[in-house]
């Protein structure tokens, strides 16, 4: 591991992965204007697995592993994800909601563990979970009860899928969602056929241009190939207490995006929902790297 300070072009392809996943929420409504949302997330993973599974050795992981993992990014995250961006949460808002998959991954190892919650934890969730109840408190066309139990649905995909890839151990993180999109795919077009039927999905193909497709290669290639794979090079190289607390940028860029290119006003009711979830993000994250610090200096 390097120093803790990011040399400027390792700070600047951390800043572009961030900025590609915050303003990924963007894209999502974009493509969500043609494409039915389990539609769409079947072939972001279809092509997030083709052409790259015949470049990329399948990781030392068990078939099963890999099947918990597609299963749950891909139905339990983005097939939620996406079906509450149709119409039930603006972009911002959900690039917000969804990072509460944090406290969901600590809770999830924390039971494995055995470990008991801590007070930097309970008040970290507290100052999160208070702002999903300011955001209850003030639904709209932007956020309904749906929209928001829909989002907490894909965190909690989301955090179960963390879950499942410690258990994999030290991997080729790229190859080991590339593999895992086998399973991701088709239950995806299952659930679309069955839901969506397939007169609305052939309508969603046709509906398709350049644009659209454009949407769906980002998914697959930017978010996913360029993400994980710059991502996964950082942490081999960095501490994960220096690159981990970055990815609180994400619904910065996601929120203030969808402002500039989606027209979604920035309230104050908004931005002070912003405030609590990313305070209580930032706590839970940062905390235990300042307590080591402080514990560093009190030895030294």
């Amino acid at each position: 591991m390097s120093r803790a300070a990011l040399p400027p072009l390792h700070a600047l392809l951390a800043l572009a992965v961030v900025a590609v996943w915050g303003t990924n929420f963007v894209v999502i409504r974009w493509a969500l204007d043609d494409l039915p949302p389990l539609t769409f997330a079947a072939l972001r993973f279809t092509f997030a697995l083709l052409p790259a599974v015949f470049f990329l050795k399948k990781p030392n992981v068990s078939w099963r592993n890999l099947a918990a993992y597609g299963v749950l990014i891909g139905v339990g995250q983005f097939g939620l994800l996406y079906i509450a961006m149709t119409q039930w949460i603006s972009p911002g808002l959900a690039s917000l909601v969804v990072q509460i998959q944090a406290f969901f991954t600590v809770g999830f190892a924390m039971m494995l563990a055995g470990e008991k919650i801590r007070r930097f934890q309970l008040l970290a969730l507290a100052l999160a979970a208070s702002g999903l109840v300011w955001l209850m408190a003030h639904t709209s066309a932007e956020v309904t009860p749906l929209g928001l139990a829909l989002v907490v649905g894909a965190a909690l995909g989301w955090a179960g899928g963390n879950t499942v890839a410690r258990t994999a151990g030290p991997v080729n993180m790229l190859a080991y969602v590339v593999w895992s999109s086998l399973f991701a795919a088709p239950p995806l077009f299952a659930l679309a056929f069955l839901f969506e039927g397939w007169p609305a999905v052939s309508q969603g193909l046709a509906r398709a241009d350049l644009g659209t497709w454009a949407c769906v290669l980002w998914q697959s290639v930017g978010n996913t190939i360029f993400g994980y794979a710059s991502w996964a090079w950082l942490l081999a190289r960095h501490p994960a207490a220096t690159i981990a607390p970055l990815s609180l940028l994400v619904p910065v860029f996601g929120m203030g995006a969808s402002a500039i290119l989606l027209g979604e006003p920035l309230t104050s009711w908004k931005l002070t929902a912003a405030v609590l979830v990313l305070g209580g993000l930032a706590l839970n994250t940062l905390y235990p790297a300042w307590e080591r610090r402080r514990a560093a200096v009190a030895a030294g």
